[in-house]
């Protein structure tokens, strides 16, 4: 008889007792990503060594306790990539979170525990986080759908930074009337009735996707969101281009991260995991005067792209270039794959401006997602938008 693995999704803490309130989200259960603080449990990000230095956390993240608070049952921490910096799920120090949709492929990162979990019917709710595509790449990857929220929206106390200026708070579920219910609970109402009526695509963005098998599976995704919003229109190109978009998040990344994790990890030897050690040590090489400067270029691109959405527009655009990477894809190609992520994440992560990926297709038979991103504060807009075009498709 047939063994199924284990997902490696959940960590192996003690059990705190956590008491659920009673509220639209009674019965259902909750796994937390290992940055967002449980009280009675040590906030871990990934690296052993940190927990082993940090206490048991004394309160519990104020986002996490209103799920909490809604009725969701605790379950327990799922495993993050080190530090939250990478975009894989492949912690050095872990057995790595296995993908339930495509077993063969990567869960994606750094939420993958939690992607793992959800996917793999462990949890029916799990929280994440998205500084530069850590909620939309694993649910792309695992068939799931992800909202990266608008920055700011939703409270980041009791959690562990990465970069505070792209940081953000988000969930995955596979339901998307659960989903709404998630929202409704962490967002409240929209400040403004967003209408999202106006499709718009950058072809550019297109030209990310890896291959024809890429192209077709994405060109069936793109019917059937114009099915329900109407054929998009071309939208002009930022004044920036992809490439200074990418050095622009990178760089802002790479400072803030150096500057929330630098003097813990220059303290002495922490054995970072391979291509993690090498982003602290690129942030550390990054003056104030270039932080400053991308600064200013990430302001004009995001007052841009908010001229273009105006309060209607929703842009609609590939999630990841692909599938997700094989385990067994070598370094290089990894790293290549996630070069191309990054250009399409910039967008969200830039402007500060949310982004649902929605599970509509496959390709090389795992889950591929297509991405819907809209104005600011227009999350709750985003989330229906999406129940009705998975509605539609259905």
């Amino acid at each position: 008889m047939s063994t199924i693995p284990p997902l490696n999704a959940l960590l192996d803490l003690p059990s705190v007792n956590l008491v659920a309130g009673s509220g639209p989200l009674t019965g259902e259960t909750l796994a937390v990503k290992d940055i967002f603080d449980i009280a009675g449990l040590v906030t871990g990000g990934g690296n052993p060594q940190r927990a082993s230095e940090s206490s048991p956390a004394i309160k519990t993240a104020p986002a996490v306790q209103s799920l909490l608070d809604a009725g969701a049952h605790f379950i327990g921490k799922t495993q993050t990539d080190e530090l939250a910096f990478s975009m894989m799920g492949q912690n050095a120090h872990f057995p790595y979170p296995v993908n339930p949709a495509a077993p063969d492929r990567v869960t994606g990162g750094s939420s993958s525990g939690s992607a793992a979990a959800v996917a793999g019917g462990l949890a029916s709710i799990a929280v994440g986080s998205d500084t530069g595509g850590s909620i939309r790449a694993p649910a792309s990857f695992c068939g799931l759908i992800g909202l990266r929220t608008t920055h700011g929206r939703i409270s980041l106390e009791g959690t562990m930074p990465l970069a505070p200026s792209l940081d953000t708070f988000g969930w995955f579920a596979r339901d998307m009337a659960l989903y709404e219910q998630v929202g409704s609970v962490l967002l409240g109402a929209d400040a403004y009735d967003f209408r999202l009526d106006r499709p718009l695509f950058i072809p550019l963005l297109e030209h990310l996707l890896t291959g024809e098998a890429e192209d077709a599976a994405y060109r069936a995704m793109y019917g059937a969101v114009c099915a329900h919003l109407g054929q998009a229109r071309s939208a002009r190109q930022p004044t920036a281009s992809m490439d200074d978009l990418y050095l622009c998040l990178r760089q802002i990344q790479g400072f803030e991260a150096w500057a929330a994790h630098g003097a813990w990890i220059s303290a002495k030897e922490r054995n970072l995991g391979p291509a993690v050690k090498e982003r602290f040590e690129y942030g550390s090489t990054i003056n104030l005067a270039t932080y400053k400067a991308q600064m200013k270029r990430r302001d004009l691109f995001r007052s841009e792209l908010a001229d273009l959405l105006k309060d209607d527009g929703v842009m609609v655009m590939p999630t990841v270039p692909s599938a997700a990477p094989l385990v067994s894809t070598s370094f290089d190609d990894s790293q290549a794959y996630r070069e191309r992520c990054v250009r399409l994440f910039c967008l969200s992560g830039l402007s500060g401006f949310p982004q649902i990926t929605l599970p509509l297709g496959q390709v090389h038979g795992a889950p591929f997602g297509i991405s819907l991103l809209g104005p600011k504060g227009s999350d709750r807009a985003l989330i229906r938008l999406g129940r009705d075009i998975l509605e539609k498709a259905a």
